[in-house]
């Protein structure tokens, strides 16, 4: 059942404070965060929301305080370092994204837009058509920018299938079919998120491209009838780690595993657990407090 309401959190701050209080906002709630910059006063707007009301007593906001006066303490401009908490009904939170969620392009292949845009595709540009919602994905995040770069860079020839270990919106499942990827799986343990997905793909009319599945990662074979071209992994660096085994288990021979998700803090031993396992990484990115990279079996150099 979706919320009534939604519960927005949000720090004012600088264009120069701006990834480390998202960062600090996503660890804080542990959701994505969204920045909105304005030209004209400078200021940055960072946003994480939520389906319920976070704890706001004294203690939790003293907490929060302080979590900020160690981004300044770091010797940023932390700007007004204003923190709120708003109460919205979903038509006005809806109504506040089309202030500032653009078009995003991925080379000269892919076009992701929200409905309300008018962008036109060019020549040859596939178009993936999604609104912001609750369950994470929009392509503007930089570990699913990421992965859907990578998508577009590894797309070699047709019969290429893919899989993505942790769909929420199905934003890479719908452009890995768009992009002609084939056959293609999407693999969750929310329910909620299916419904979703599968919502995305039926406006995107790719449904029958897409297999969306309930499944927990635990249980992915180790043997599976099916391998994979390329696999996609944006999860926390803890589940990467703990089903490790799993996800390289889903690769084809010389197949790539993306994995997105990953703090750059932690993303040494992600590297380090998937080389041990006989991976390679071929492609890293870092932006902001993220790291992500592409593996495959054959060792390469970033």
């Amino acid at each position: 059942m979706r919320p009534r309401a939604l519960w927005q959190v949000s720090v004012v701050t600088s264009h120069e404070a701006g990834d480390a209080v998202s960062a600090w906002l996503e660890s804080a709630f542990v959701q994505p965060a969204c920045a909105y910059a304005d030209v004209e006063s400078g200021l940055t707007t960072v946003t994480v929301w939520l389906g319920k009301r976070p704890d706001w007593s004294r203690a939790r906001r003293l907490e929060l305080a302080a979590g900020l006066r160690q981004i300044r303490a770091c010797g940023l401009n932390l700007g007004p370092g204003r923190l709120r908490l708003v109460k919205l009904r979903l038509q006005n939170w809806a109504q506040s994204w089309k202030r500032h969620f653009r078009p995003l392009t991925i080379g000269s292949a892919l076009l992701l837009k929200p409905s309300w845009s008018r962008r036109r595709p060019r020549k040859g540009q596939a178009v993936v058509v999604l609104d912001p919602g609750l369950s994470f994905g929009t392509g503007h995040h930089p570990t699913t920018a990421f992965c859907l770069e990578q998508l577009v860079a590894r797309r070699r020839r047709e019969g290429q299938s893919f899989l993505d270990a942790g769909f929420g919106s199905g934003i890479l499942a719908i452009a890995a079919a768009k992009l002609g990827y084939a056959p293609i799986e999407a693999l969750d343990s929310d329910a909620e998120a299916i419904g979703v997905a599968r919502a995305n793909a039926r406006r995107n009319r790719v449904s029958g491209a897409v297999r969306f599945r309930l499944q927990d990662l635990a249980r992915l074979p180790r043997r599976p009838a099916g391998r994979y071209s390329l696999v996609c992994a944006n999860l926390t660096a803890e589940l990467l780690l703990a089903h490790r085994q799993g996800l390289i288990a889903q690769l084809e021979p010389g197949g790539v595993l993306v994995l997105a998700g990953i703090l750059k803090t932690e993303f040494p031993k992600v590297r380090q657990a998937f080389e041990a396992a006989g991976l390679g990484l071929a492609a890293s990115r870092a932006a902001g407090q993220w790291r992500s990279g592409a593996f495959c079996g054959e060792r390469e150099t970033t």
